[in-house]
């Protein structure tokens, strides 16, 4: 059938991630850096997200597609609302108090906080975008920083540093779903390939829902 549904133009768009909110049918995610409709069947066509993106990537079209299935979308917002799985944590560990300063631009290069550290390296947004964040700081010391608003080649510079002066047991990077924020990642593998260290890394993405996935 023919009937009016968004249309993404994926030139324009970013990935910034400001749509997702006001589609309140779960229609649009982030894929691959770029704002789709996962399945047809999930967009009403009304046009909520109309005006939200700041690259006018999105519009209304009138094409072939999939009817609208209320029932289909109110399901798969049941289990998009599903937890995800937890990050899994030793019963007998305790948070430890967090070192100051926490933004990497301001920490030391060399510290007793850092020496055999399980290094988490988050960004800026992630503490309030997830809301079990502090489980993530459990038995280790937290870093953040923005590689939008600063310069993610400054970010790998220190963390070299911080890498070669400081033995680190592990490193975990946990960023936002948008492309920008995947240069924290970046940084740290620049990092560790400046510094010849071999580091144990793991990655996690906190999704424009709040939900968070191992990568």
């Amino acid at each position: 059938m023919k009937r009016k549904i968004v249309n993404v133009k994926e030139n324009l768009c970013n990935g910034c991630g400001a749509c997702i909110p006001k589609c309140a049918e779960g229609a649009l995610q982030i894929v691959n850096g770029k704002a789709k409709i996962i399945k047809e069947v999930y967009c009403d066509g009304l046009g909520a997200c109309l005006g939200q993106c700041p690259q006018g990537a999105i519009t209304i079209t009138e094409r072939e597609a999939e009817p609208f299935n209320e029932a289909e979308t109110h399901e798969h917002l049941k289990n998009k609302a599903a937890p995800m799985p937890t990050i899994s944590i030793q019963a007998n560990q305790t948070p430890q108090k967090p070192q100051w300063p926490v933004k990497l631009d301001l920490a030391p290069t060399k510290a007793p906080f850092f020496e055999n550290a399980n290094l988490l390296f988050a960004a800026d947004c992630a503490p309030i975008a997830l809301k079990n964040f502090h489980d993530l700081m459990v038995g280790k010391r937290t870093i953040i920083g923005c590689p939008k608003f600063n310069d993610a080649r400054g970010y790998a510079e220190k963390l070299t540093e911080i890498f070669k002066q400081n033995n680190i047991a592990s490193v975990t990077v946990v960023h936002m779903e948008v492309p920008c924020c995947t240069g924290l990642k970046w940084a740290v593998n620049k990092a560790l390939e400046a510094s010849g260290k071999q580091i144990p890394v793991r990655e996690f993405e906190v999704k424009i829902g709040g939900e968070i996935v191992e990568l």
